[in-house]
């Protein structure tokens, strides 16, 4: 079984990445403390209250970069699967390109917004600390504390709030760990600790690589029984219109995404979703709408993909797992 988890990892080295995506920018959010309310900090117990976050700045002055932000995590949702309990996301080989080509251009537009914002900080930072002045001095005892704190709490320099980072990792196993030490000592107790760390971060990838494919696998199969339910739902609640082109196109878009995510090779999956595509995705909307029997021929097409996915999701998908193991093999041994 170890070696067929690690023959499985090299497969998966071979078949993708694992991608990590950071966007960070000031958000004008501070956490409250009890004197920016006229409290005494003795007589708040944290047990017992939680005073959350002021905002410094109206939501609308962030906007822009929390919809940037919002892009590029759910770029990353879309095109990959959880690796590691969301430690990282693996993404297939691929899907590698348009996904970097998208993150980089939503970088480009994280910068430009970050320019927009620093450009007016003084604006915002003024027309924030007028509104705090009115509040505060309805809210609290001693407004001109509450509005001192306010103005401490906006940062003097932006640049360090800021970052768009794309991390590429290679998977590998951990071997052996080097260490740089004064003494003798320090430096063979702290390999001794380090390789035992090493040795544990290698067994638990290599146990749960089985589980990461196989999970993937289910993944895209339940996708598939959603996106037909969805479809199926659309169809029904149009009754005056019936099929939808858009109702179709979706179907003929994940298809596609289908394929290019497919790295485990779930031929089964995938030849469902090919006989769909040639008996039911060949005509337009407007030739279903045109004949009630051609609908219901879609209709249960549909419904019978959509039981069929949801019947594979729930198989066990040991032996697709292996065989993809093997296949992953094969290939290397003709590259070699």
């Amino acid at each position: 079984m170890k070696e067929s988890n690690s023959n499985l990892l090299d497969v998966l080295t071979r078949e993708g990445v694992l991608i990590n995506v950071s966007v960070r920018f000031w958000r004008g959010c501070k956490k409250l403390k009890p004197e920016d309310l006229g409290l005494d900090a003795q007589d708040v117990s944290d047990r017992l209250i939680s005073l959350g976050h002021k905002r410094l700045l109206p939501k609308e002055a962030t906007s822009n970069l929390s919809l940037i932000e919002g892009r590029a995590h759910a770029l990353i949702e879309a095109n990959t699967f959880p690796f590691l309990n969301g430690l990282s996301h693996f993404l297939p080989n691929t899907r590698l390109e348009e996904v970097t080509a998208k993150l980089k251009a939503l970088e480009t537009e994280f910068w430009e917004g970050k320019a927009e914002f620093v450009r007016h900080y003084s604006r915002h930072r003024a027309n924030a600390m007028d509104e705090w002045r009115t509040a505060a001095a309805r809210l609290v005892a001693d407004p001109e504390m509450t509005v001192a704190a306010i103005g401490a709490a906006f940062p003097t320099t932006l640049d360090k709030h800021f970052g768009f980072d794309v991390t590429l990792f290679q998977l590998a196993l951990p071997e052996r760990l080097q260490v740089d030490l004064v003494t003798l000592a320090d430096q063979q107790t702290v390999i001794a600790a380090r390789q035992e760390a090493a040795q544990r971060a290698s067994e638990k990838i290599s146990t749960e690589v089985e589980t990461f494919v196989a999970d993937c696998v289910a993944s895209l199969r339940e996708q598939t029984a959603t996106l037909c339910e969805e479809m199926l739902q659309s169809i029904s609640d149009g009754k005056t219109d019936g099929v939808h082109q858009k109702t179709l196109n979706r179907l003929i878009r994940f298809i596609d995404q289908f394929k290019t995510m497919n790295f485990a090779n779930d031929a089964e999956m995938e030849e469902q979703l090919d006989r769909v595509r040639r008996e039911l995705l060949s005509r337009t909307a407007a030739d279903y709408r045109d004949s009630r029997s051609a609908q219901r021929k879609l209709t249960q097409g549909i419904s019978a993909l959509a039981d069929k996915a949801r019947e594979l999701a729930k198989a066990d998908a040991t032996e697709l797992v292996q065989q993809f193991g093997q296949l992953g093999r094969r290939r290397f041994h003709l590259a070699a």
